[in-house]
């Protein structure tokens, strides 16, 4: 499994008229987090998008267990459970508020599509190679 863990402060933009975080901006919060997650991996999002591979998303999930606020340094962890093998992957993430409460949590799953012709394509083999050190051999199959 990989983790990594991303901080986001809140700013207006983020909070509707009752002053909590709106929660449509949960999948852009989401979205912050998994692009540093794979950088953190050792490769940029722009970097598989150079190399032929997109990733649109196919299914997201969201449930919600208690406000953000205004100015809230929020703390995202992603999680890779799973070593992609297929044509998908998935990423499941949880956001806590700087007290340590659970406020959120939820999955994206995203397909390997081939920039070229936007059709399915298998999951990268240099995607794979970036996460096989943090997989042990049973999940890798």
């Amino acid at each position: 499994m990989y983790h990594f863990e991303t901080k986001i402060r809140t700013c207006y933009a983020d909070v509707d008229q009752m002053g909590y975080v709106y929660y449509g901006n949960y999948p852009k919060f989401y979205e912050i987090a998994r692009t540093e997650t794979i950088r953190s991996l050792g490769m940029s999002y722009k970097e598989i998008e150079d190399r032929g591979v997109m990733m649109p998303v196919i299914e997201i999930g969201i449930k919600y267990k208690r406000a953000a606020h205004y100015d809230e340094l929020l703390s995202v962890h992603t999680f890779v459970k799973e070593m992609p093998q297929g044509v998908k992957m998935t990423f499941f993430h949880e956001v806590y508020n700087e007290k340590g409460e659970l406020l959120n949590e939820g999955f994206v799953t995203l397909a390997f599509m081939r920039s070229s012709d936007h059709h399915p394509c298998r999951v990268p083999g240099f995607l794979k190679e970036l996460l096989a050190p943090h997989f042990s051999r049973t999940e890798m199959e």
